[in-house]
């Protein structure tokens, strides 16, 4: 390969991933077009990229991004990405993985996760399917920011609503006896 030819695919592929920061590794064995366009087509549908990459470039140009990632250059690799999150991105290629092990249990031996990475730190597929997305960890921080807050409001409100309803079970024993209630209190 010339050199001009290997500095083209590098600036392909820095475009490409040089924002990317939530990605899953995958290796294939022994899968037949059939297979790969409905995996592709799945992965489509769910707005998720998959792309085959050459392993020395992808380390290079993710190192170059900060992203160190060990174990997965051996064999064939296919990176996947595009989505918000990692558990979206995740939840997307292992859902894709069981609808077509539904359709082809041998699927299962032919396409394999080997590794995540979740905003540039490298996961396992487990840690990655559990990992909450930025609109749950933003709503546990205003929950929790609030906690406070209504612990506080509930405070000052009891007291008032303690009196209120010991008003009204005033004005409750005054109308039985007959008795007009009084309005000094």
């Amino acid at each position: 390969m010339s050199k001009l030819v290997k500095k083209m695919q590098l600036e392909a592929m820095t475009k490409t991933f040089g924002k990317a920061r939530d990605l899953v590794f995958l290796r294939t064995n022994k899968v037949d077009s059939g297979l790969e366009y409905n995996f592709r087509k799945l992965l489509r549908d769910k707005k998720v990229h998959l792309q085959m990459v050459k392993n020395t470039f992808a380390r290079k140009i993710l190192l170059e991004n900060g992203i160190e990632v060990k174990g997965v250059w051996e064999g064939n690799t296919y990176i996947a990405w595009g989505t918000d999150s990692i558990k979206q991105l995740s939840q997307a290629v292992d859902g894709v993985l069981k609808e077509i092990e539904k359709k082809d249990n041998k699927v299962k031996d032919k396409i394999i996760v080997k590794s995540a990475v979740a905003d540039g730190q490298q996961v396992t597929m487990k840690q990655a399917l559990e990992m909450p997305t930025r609109q749950e960890i933003l709503g546990q921080v205003i929950g929790m920011l609030f906690s406070p807050v209504s612990a506080v409001i509930g405070a000052v409100i009891s007291p008032a609503g303690q009196v209120v309803s010991q008003l009204d079970k005033l004005i409750e024993n005054k109308e039985k006896e007959g008795q007009a209630p009084s309005t000094s209190v």
